[in-house]
């Protein structure tokens, strides 16, 4: 099978596979699908695999660990090193502008301190001591924040729009969720730096898309590659199109095509969860009280035939105050306003 097709194959299953994680986290039948899968498939591992494995699986996402962490940098190292080594040189051989090859690392290092903003600045922990001032910042949903509720575990009375965070075992105001990439909750007080680190983590591996992309073409156009003609298994000659180009391309640079196919797939990952980070921080919403909004809607549709439900839905988002108003509320956030007005 040829390569491309190999890697079109595997790109479509990346993709599929994260459309399908995110529209059976929405509906519930889906969900049964998946949970009779699963409990069909593992009558076939041993029940010591299948311990090893649920062990495993709850220390990596149940438990703070700084395995993502490493992972994450790991990652980043390698292929900083691959377009390093391999592209920069290139690209200066062929007398590409040295503000967009050196644009990546500038990306990089603001990538790493927004990273490390994000890993070590508390996220909005309740406590004791602060629990009155978070509860007079943001008003009561009776559709998704109650009021007068208790956290059972912490045992503080819940400001609107916190949740307690089973990982990191605290409550946290304006709780979005909790990252494994940066092993600690994303909240009020680090929001901002996770979406710039977000931000630049999406700018970094586009630049890098698009320079890999611009060297491979400036190579063919260069060489005269799209000029020339080979022989197919007929002994045709055959005139050189673009599938014969990209698997030539493979087998004479593979570490760049592969970082290529690596870093696009990471840009078009990473681009989603930004525009659906952006659609979020837009209407002042957080992941968690869009899933719970979502979920408190939907309690009002019939599920089974029958009289249609008379109640309306409930849900509505109260926090969304324009859309300057809702950004400010990332950088600037409420509760931060609050406490410094009583201090």
């Amino acid at each position: 099978m040829d390569f491309l097709v190999l890697f079109l194959f595997y790109v479509a299953l990346v993709l599929i596979g994260g459309v399908m994680t995110c529209i059976c986290s929405k509906t519930q039948y889906l969900k049964g699908l998946v949970r009779g899968g699963a409990q069909a498939f593992s009558c076939m591992i041993p029940g010591c695999l299948q311990r090893a494995m649920l062990g495993l699986l709850h220390y990596l996402f149940h438990t703070r660990n700084y395995a993502f962490v490493i992972l994450h940098l790991i990652l980043q190292a390698m292929v900083y090193t691959e377009y390093t080594w391999e592209i920069l040189g290139y690209c200066r051989e062929l007398d590409f502008s040295l503000c967009y090859l050196l644009l990546p690392y500038l990306l990089l290092i603001v990538n790493l301190v927004f990273f490390t903003l994000s890993c070590v600045t508390d996220p909005g922990t309740i406590t004791k001591a602060n629990e009155l001032s978070f509860l007079q910042v943001d008003e009561f949903s009776e559709a998704t924040f109650p009021k007068n509720m208790r956290c059972p575990t912490c045992g503080i009375r819940k400001p609107a729009r916190s949740k307690h965070c089973s990982v990191c075992n605290r409550c946290v105001y304006r709780f979005d969720h909790h990252c494994v990439w940066v092993n600690t909750c994303i909240g009020a007080w680090n929001a901002k730096y996770f979406f710039i680190y977000l931000l630049t983590l999406t700018a970094s591996a586009a630049a890098m898309a698009i320079v890999s992309t611009l060297f491979l073409v400036q190579l063919v156009v260069v060489s005269d590659l799209y000029l020339g003609t080979y022989v197919d298994d007929l002994g045709h000659s055959q005139a050189i199109d673009t599938v014969f180009l990209i698997q030539y391309l493979f087998l004479t640079f593979p570490r760049i095509v592969f970082l290529l196919g690596f870093v696009m797939v990471l840009s078009f990952l990473l681009g989603g969860f930004l525009c659906f980070t952006l659609y979020l921080a837009a209407t002042n919403q957080t992941m968690n009280e869009w899933y719970r909004g979502d979920r408190a809607s939907c309690q009002h549709c019939p599920h089974v035939a029958g009289a249609p439900s008379t109640e309306p839905p409930v849900h509505r988002n109260i926090y969304s105050h324009g859309l300057w108003s809702n950004l400010r509320e990332i950088f600037l956030p409420a509760a931060a306003h609050y406490e410094g007005k009583k201090k």
